[in-house]
């Protein structure tokens, strides 16, 4: 059985716990547990505190755990990332007051106060551009403490920025970009990595599905094969008769990214009737 970490609730819980059952893994909670039965695939789910997190997996008290990059990188336990899950994304930045002028760069800060949550990432970031800085821990709200005078600049998690602009700072240098990942610790068992293996199959599977549509139009003959040619698909379309002798329906896979940059040439070649359907599961 696969012992599976994640958040207990906050930004990655609900995500993770979406994305499970995306891979056919049904999850039995009670109200209040910190473990939790799984059907449809042997694994036991452990709903933990997030910065517990990285020292239960390399404790081997749990084998595997959905967790974000930033944490990851900042327990620094060793742990090994086996996908990128492309969820809670955010970025570590330092992050000045607006009214701040004389930021130029980061060597600013020589000598100054910076106030995190994320001391080892930002003291590594200092030493690689050779900054000396008072940091200063805070385990939440940080954002505050330039504002009380407890700190110069800050150094903390931002995904949309509104937090800083209503404490009225300025984003500057960003230190790390982060997303939700799969982490495990480097040595598992036989039986454990086989299950992880299968676990991995799954989630690329729905990863694959989500940047994909399934798409499919009518075609003049004449120009099945203009319109093949445009489609970015994994091996071939598939071309159907229509009661017009004259006419045909194409179905393919395009990328999401690349079905509007492709969709006036499909209208050039006569395609019509062109319908876009989600795909939830891509083997390939």
């Amino acid at each position: 059985m696969l012992k599976i970490a994640i958040q207990k609730s906050g930004r990655l819980h609900d995500e993770s716990i979406k994305l499970l059952k995306q891979c056919g893994l049904k999850v039995n909670k009670g109200l209040d547990q910190l473990k939790a039965e799984v059907i449809g695939f042997p694994a036991e789910l452990l709903y933990l505190r997030n910065s517990d997190i990285p020292q239960y997996v390399a404790d081997g008290v749990c084998d595997i755990a959905i967790l974000g990059e930033n944490t990851v990188i900042e327990k620094n336990k060793g742990l090994q990332i086996h996908e990128k899950l492309g969820f809670s994304k955010c970025r570590l930045s330092i992050a000045v007051p607006k009214a701040e002028q004389g930021y130029t760069s980061i060597k600013s800060l020589q000598g100054k106060k910076i106030a995190t949550s994320y001391p080892h990432t930002l003291q590594q970031y200092l030493n690689q551009h050779q900054v000396k800085a008072d940091i200063h821990l805070i385990s939440g709200s940080v954002e505050i403490a330039p504002n009380i005078g407890l700190a110069d600049a800050i150094c903390d998690l931002v995904s949309s920025g509104s937090t800083l602009f209503k404490n009225g700072l300025e984003e500057k240098d960003i230190i790390l970009k982060s997303e939700a990942c799969l982490v495990s610790r480097q040595s598992l068992s036989e039986e454990h990595t086989e299950l992880l293996d299968q676990l991995l199959f799954r989630i690329r599977s729905v990863l694959n599905a989500s940047q994909y549509k399934y798409i499919l139009m009518n075609v003049p003959n004449e120009n099945l094969q203009k319109v093949s040619d445009i489609l970015p698909v994994l091996k071939s379309p598939t071309v159907l008769p229509l009661m017009d002798k004259d006419w045909s329906s194409l179905h393919s896979v395009i990328a999401e990214n690349d079905f509007w940059g492709v969709i006036n040439q499909l209208k050039e070649y006569g395609a019509e009737d062109i319908l876009v359907i989600p795909i939830e599961k891509m083997v390939v």
